[in-house]
């Protein structure tokens, strides 16, 4: 596994997305930062730039990239490997360099300038949880569809669904029960959606919940108990170890 890790980390590594990537995050930060914006407002731009690229990043980028290495991988399967080794070095070599790229672009230009804040810390967990959310996702969709069309576009429709149309969706649903107490049913759809959760919790991390009205105020209650946070961590983990566990299922049977 390590021997596959190794190879897939150098090769993603010398990747003009991967650089790109982190250039472009380096490159954003440090613009904010000249443009004489303090450190809650970079970070506070910066969560609204994370919250749509990283899930995209990581999906579209995991998908292309994995089906790009199937050869390599009918060449590995020739050899005397475990399938699971082989699959958890692929995994691990492709989402260990995403959020290190993702971490190096935010966190160098506040590590220059010695910022350092909760909110900080609260982005850059969340982005490496999408990251590996993001790569799990697009692990499982390789497996699932031979075609590299429908795997992208089935990648290209989890990212429309959970970062863009679930909002739409909450707006929805909030606006035509309004008269109704809606504030747990709106509370347990966020928690089901990774990327919303990571939006609320940066939100309420920027002191921000006046801006949800009386549902911000039940949200900041309830994610700063032990049970919200214990909760919010769940709710990541199990979008990560769900599809890495179907993928990996798939992958041990299927005929490559």
């Amino acid at each position: 596994m390590l021997h596959v890790f190794r190879y897939h980390v150098r090769d993603v590594l010398r990747s003009r997305w991967t650089l790109g990537y982190g250039g472009l995050l380096l490159a954003l930060t440090e613009a904010l930062f000249r443009m004489g914006s303090g450190a809650e407002q970079v970070l506070l731009s910066l969560s609204n730039v994370a919250l749509v690229l990283v899930p995209l990043v990581s999906l579209v980028f995991g998908t292309v990239y994995l089906y790009s290495a199937r050869e390599f991988v009918e060449l590995m399967l020739s050899q005397p490997l475990p399938r699971r080794a082989l699959f958890a070095g692929l995994y691990a070599g492709l989402a260990v360099p995403l959020a290190a790229a993702f971490a190096l672009g935010v966190l160098l230009p506040f590590a220059v300038r010695a910022e350092t804040s909760k909110a900080l810390f609260v982005l850059v967990g969340s982005g490496l949880a999408l990251t590996l959310i993001g790569c799990a996702i697009a692990a499982y969709l390789t497996v699932r569809f031979d075609d590299r069309l429908r795997g992208l576009g089935a990648a290209l429709s989890v990212w429309l669904v959970a970062a863009v149309l679930y909002d739409g969706l909450l707006l929805l649903l909030g606006t035509a029960f309004s008269n109704y107490p809606l504030e747990a049913p709106l509370l347990a759809l966020t928690v089901l959606n990774p990327v919303d959760l990571a939006r609320t919790l940066l939100i309420l991390n920027f002191d921000a919940a006046a801006l949800l009205g009386y549902t911000g105020i039940v949200f900041e209650r309830f994610f700063k108990t032990g049970l919200g946070v214990s909760l919010s961590l769940l709710s990541l983990g199990f979008w990560t170890v769900l599809p890495l566990w179907r993928a990996a299922r798939r992958f041990e049977t299927k005929d490559f």
